[in-house]
C-alpha cells in the first residue's frame, strides 16, 4: 500500500523474554509503593496495557495491569487485592501514556483511578499511516522487526495463580510500546500527520464514557429469525433472564446460556420442562439445573398484552434509515449519500489512510440525509463542529462535502417526457395498428430498463476506495467494531473478546464505536 513501510525480506527477530526478565506480580500496597517510587524517578512516556477475562467473566475489569517507563523497568500489577491504584496515577503526573488500541484498556484503567492526561496510541497512529494490519505484532514487526508471541490473548485472566508463561507475554506487551511510539511519531511527522495524530489522542483522553446500548437483547445472535412481535418478546425475555444470571456469577453470558439455545427455546416454544430439556443444549446436565428459569421466561412474554410486546424493529442509532432503503425513501438523499462517499473515499486514498478515520461515518449520514439549510461552506462547517468532527477533519472535507452535497437540478427532459408505462403503451398500441394491437406480446428484445431513476446507483461502492472504505450498504467496518463477546455496556453478545479488537477507530472520539461503520 503507498505510504506503509516497505517489508523487510529479512525474518522477524523472535522476542521471547522480557530483557530483565519476568518480574515478579504486585499483590500488596508495599510492593505497590515501592514500584511507584520507581516510575516516578523513571523518565519519558509511560507504556499501560491491562488484560481483561471477556469471553470468561461479565465484568470488563483488568486482571493484570502491566506498567513500563524507561529507568524504572517494567511492573505486573494484580488489582484484584489492591482496588485503587491511585499511587500510580500520581507517580507518574503528566506524564505521556502510551497505549495500544487505548480505547479497549481506558475505561478498566479508570475503574482503579488510572486516567492520562496526554495518550499515544500506537494503534490509531498506525491507521493514520495507512497501515493494512494494526495489531500490536504486526506493528511491532513492521516497525521494529521484532515478533511478539501472542498466544495467550484468549486466557482467562482471571485465573489465580497466573502461569508464568501468561506473565511472560504480558509483560512483552508493554517491552517495546515506548520504543514503537517514537517510530510511529516519526512517521507521521514524516507524512505531516502529527497534528492529526495528536487531535485524535486528545479526543480519546477527553472522550466520556460509553452510554450503555438501548435495547442490546437485540443483538441476539439469530434474532432474525423471530419472525413476530410475541417471539420478539421471548427473546427479550430469556435474554433478560440470563443477563440477572450472568451478571450474579459474573460469568459471561454465553457461558450461562449461548444465543443459539435461547432462539431454539423461543421458535420451538416448549409447553412445560420436559419440552425444553429435550432441545439441544438444555439437555445437559449444566443448564437442565435452570430449566425452570428459562421456561418461566418464556411463559412470561407469553402473557404479556399486546400493547407491551416490543416494536419489530430496534431504536435506530442515528436515527436515519439504513442507507441500503435511502433510495427507497429518498432517492435525492440516497444519490447524495453515494457522492459524499465518492469525495470522502477520493480525499483518503490520498491521504493514505481508512475513509472511517476521515469522518465518522455516521456523521457523514446524517449531513447526507439533511444537508444544512442554506448550503454553504461554512454552514457544513457547523454540522461538522456539532457532530464532533476535528479540526484536521473539517480542513479536509468541508469544500468536498459542501460540493457533494448540491443536489443537482432536475433534467427539463425527464420532467416533460411521459411516465415508461405510457411511452410503453403507445408503442404496443401503435404497432397493433387499433385495438387489436394491443394484445400483442412485447417484445423480448424491449427497453425494459427505459425511464430507471437515479436509486438505482445509489449507495454503490465507488472503485479505488482507500483501506476502510465504505461498504455499499453502510454497515460497519472491522475498525471499532463490537466483538460477540460479553461485556457490562453490550451483554447480548457473550464470550468474545479473545483478542483485542481494533477501537481506536472513527470520528469525535477516536474510537469505535463502538465500535465503532463505513462512511
Amino acid at each position: 500500500m503507498e505510504g506503509e513501510p516497505s517489508t523487510s525480506a529479512r525474518e522477524p527477530i523472535p522476542l521471547l523474554t522480557p530483557v530483565d526478565g519476568v518480574p515478579p506480580v504486585i499483590v500488596d500496597a508495599a510492593e505497590l509503593t515501592a514500584a511507584a517510587e520507581r516510575l516516578a524517578a523513571g523518565t519519558g512516556p509511560v507504556a499501560f496495557d491491562a488484560e481483561r477475562a471477556s469471553g470468561y467473566r461479565y465484568s470488563q475489569r483488568a486482571y493484570l495491569v502491566q506498567i513500563r517507563r524507561r529507568g524504572a523497568g517494567s511492573l505486573l500489577v494484580d488489582p484484584v487485592p489492591l482496588g485503587n491504584l491511585s499511587v500510580i496515577q500520581e507517580a507518574v503526573g503528566d506524564a505521556e501514556w502510551v497505549l495500544h488500541a487505548a480505547s479497549q484498556d481506558l475505561p478498566c484503567l479508570a475503574e482503579l483511578g488510572l486516567r492520562p492526561s496526554l495518550l499515544f496510541d500506537t494503534e490509531l497512529a498506525g491507521r493514520l499511516l495507512g497501515y493494512e494490519r494494526v495489531g500490536l505484532g504486526m506493528i511491532v514487526e513492521r516497525v521494529l522487526g521484532y515478533g511478539l508471541e501472542k498466544g495467550h490473548s484468549a486466557a482467562d485472566w482471571s485465573t489465580r495463580p497466573l502461569p508464568e508463561p501468561w506473565l511472560r507475554y504480558a509483560a512483552l506487551d508493554v517491552e517495546l510500546l515506548v520504543e514503537l511510539r517514537d517510530a510511529l511519531e516519526a512517521e507521521l511527522i514524516e507524512q505531516d500527520k502529527i497534528e492529526f495524530a495528536r487531535q485524535e489522542f486528545a479526543g480519546i483522553v477527553a472522550a466520556p464514557p460509553r452510554e450503555p446500548r438501548a435495547e442490546p437483547w437485540r443483538r441476539t445472535s439469530g434474532i432474525h429469525r423471530a419472525r413476530s412481535r410475541r417471539q420478539l418478546a421471548a427473546v427479550r425475555a430469556m435474554w433478560t433472564a440470563r443477563d440477572r444470571m450472568a451478571r450474579t456469577r459474573d460469568v459471561a453470558p454465553g457461558r450461562v446460556l449461548p444465543d443459539s439455545a435461547i432462539m431454539d427455546a423461543v421458535l420451538n416454544a416448549p409447553a412445560d420442562t420436559a419440552a425444553l430439556i429435550r432441545l439441544p443444549i438444555f439437555s445437559g446436565p449444566r443448564i437442565r439445573r435452570t430449566a425452570n428459569t428459562w421456561l418461566d421466561a418464556l411463559r412470561s412474554a407469553a402473557a404479556l398484552p399486546d400493547d407491551e410486546l416490543p416494536a419489530p424493529a430496534g431504536p435506530s442509532g442515528d436515527g436515519l434509515p439504513p442507507p441500503n432503503r435511502w433510495a427507497e425513501r429518498d432517492p435525492v438523499a440516497a444519490a447524495r449519500l453515494a457522492r459524499v462517499r465518492a469525495e470522502l473515499s477520493t480525499i483518503a486514498a490520498a491521504h493514505t489512510m481508512p475513509v472511517e478515520n476521515l469522518l465518522e461515518p455516521a456523521l457523514s449520514r446524517r449531513i447526507a440525509w439533511s444537508p444544512p439549510d442554506p448550503l454553504t461552506e461554512s454552514a457544513v462547517e457547523e454540522a461538522l463542529i456539532a457532530g464532533g468532527a476535528r479540526a484536521w477533519q473539517r480542513e479536509l472535507t468541508r469544500t468536498a462535502l459542501n460540493s457533494a452535497l448540491v443536489d443537482p437540478e432536475p433534467d427539463p427532459a425527464d420532467e416533460a417526457a411521459p411516465p415508461a408505462t405510457e411511452r410503453a403503451g403507445g408503442r404496443r398500441a401503435g404497432r397493433g395498428g387499433g385495438a387489436g394491437g394491443a394484445d400483442r406480446p412485447r417484445s423480448r428484445g424491449g427497453r425494459a430498463g427505459a425511464g430507471r431513476s437515479v436509486r438505482g446507483s445509489a449507495g454503490r461502492p465507488t472503485a479505488g476506495s482507500p483501506v476502510g472504505a465504505a461498504p455499499a450498504d453502510g454497515g460497519a467496518s472491522s475498525i471499532g467494531a463490537t466483538p460477540t463477546g460479553g461485556s457490562p455496556t453490550d451483554p447480548a453478545s457473550a464470550g468474545g473478546g479473545a483478542t483485542k479488537p481494533s477501537a481506536s477507530g472513527p470520528g469525535p472520539t477516536g474510537s469505535a464505536p463502538a465500535g465503532p461503520g463505513a462512511a
